[in-house]
């Protein structure tokens, strides 16, 4: 199997966004509301059939070929556990405007409530950020009572949420493990990659001044009520939010990457991030390879060879066998789940 260079795939949204994406990726603006790239996407947005997908060059969904050989694309321990479904989601997201504050439900809640196996953890890796002030809103700074926050979201007090959160600022390089439940909300100005588990699940806290209707499309159709429930409300304190940016060196002897997330990201997706330089020996491996910085070559062990530079995204099916980076790129390697501890 051969690696897939994959174009934009930007469904449209309710908030702003995009400029960042193309300005990244090399190619024209997509419009205002544009603002996530669903990379190598076999997920579709909540309540659609296909919008969200991907579409490889020979026109096929990448959904149904990867149903047609999952061992060729994922692997046997990978098919074995999951099927065709590559458990994974990434995307570019620019956030032009600050993101509402809302939340994602974990599996267990997830299949209790929408018959769904996967919840939404999330993870972003920090690519640009513009502003006097770019930040990320994670997390509760005190505990929550849960009257409370119903009150604050039916009243859509959004400075009153907003105030009770930790305003963490971020710059390019960092990464952060964002689990399910933990409300939180992306500053403007900050553009991120981002792993997630494959749903599109959402619970809005708040939606004023954004274009939707939050009170009717933010609660997944469960209503707020049952929706709530899914928010972790204790307090998150700094030494908890450090915990969730503990990044991992690479393997025994090896300083050619590192680990971004910590091991509690690990049943849900993995990531690395390739320094540049010299040759870089991958394992095989369903990946989607993020070109950050410079450029060179992807070579594989099936043949298959595709030059990169800054802003190409490749999908490199675990059917190229193992493969290597050449050249001055620097690299992230998102994968799906490690099957042994999912």
């Amino acid at each position: 199997m051969k690696p897939v260079r994959l174009e934009p795939n930007q469904p449209p949204r309710f908030f702003d966004g995009g400029a960042a994406i193309a300005a990244f990726r090399g190619v024209p603006p997509s419009g205002r509301r544009a603002p996530e790239d669903w990379v190598a996407s076999t997920t579709t947005l909540f309540g659609e059939r296909e919008t969200g997908l991907t579409r490889l060059p020979d026109g096929r969904w990448l959904r149904d070929a990867i149903d047609a050989d999952p061992e060729g694309y994922l692997g046997a321990a990978h098919a074995e556990r999951w099927g065709g479904d590559p458990a994974l989601l990434v995307k570019l997201l620019d956030a032009a405007q600050r993101l509402p504050i809302h939340c994602h439900p974990d599996r267990e809640f997830s299949r209790r409530h929408l018959d769904c196996p996967y919840g939404k953890t999330e993870a972003w890796v920090v690519l640009e950020v513009s502003g006097s002030h770019p930040a990320v809103f994670l997390g509760f700074r005190t505990d929550v009572d849960a009257a409370e926050l119903a009150a604050m979201v039916d009243a859509q007090d959004t400075a009153a949420m907003l105030s009770l959160m930790n305003d963490v600022p971020v710059a390019p390089g960092d990464a952060i493990l964002v689990p399910a439940g933990l409300p939180h909300a992306i500053g403007e100005g900050v553009f991120v990659l981002e792993l997630q588990e494959p749903t599109d699940l959402s619970i809005l806290l708040e939606w004023e001044g954004f274009a939707i209707d939050g009170g009717r499309d933010g609660n997944v159709g469960l209503g707020f009520d049952v929706a709530l429930g899914c928010v972790d409300r204790s307090a998150w304190s700094g030494a908890r939010l450090r915990e969730l940016s503990a990044r991992r060196t690479g393997a025994a002897a090896r300083s050619d990457f590192e680990v971004l997330f910590p091991p509690a990201a690990d049943p849900f997706f993995r990531a690395e991030r390739w320094a540049p330089g010299g040759r870089r020996e991958l394992d095989a491996g369903y990946s989607v390879l993020t070109a950050l910085a410079g450029s060179g070559r992807l070579t594989t062990q099936s043949g298959g060879d595709v030059t990169m530079r800054r802003g190409d995204l490749v999908l490199l099916p675990h059917g190229a066998g193992t493969a290597a980076i050449s050249g001055s790129l620097q690299v992230v390697r998102c994968r799906p789940p490690d099957p042994a501890v999912a």
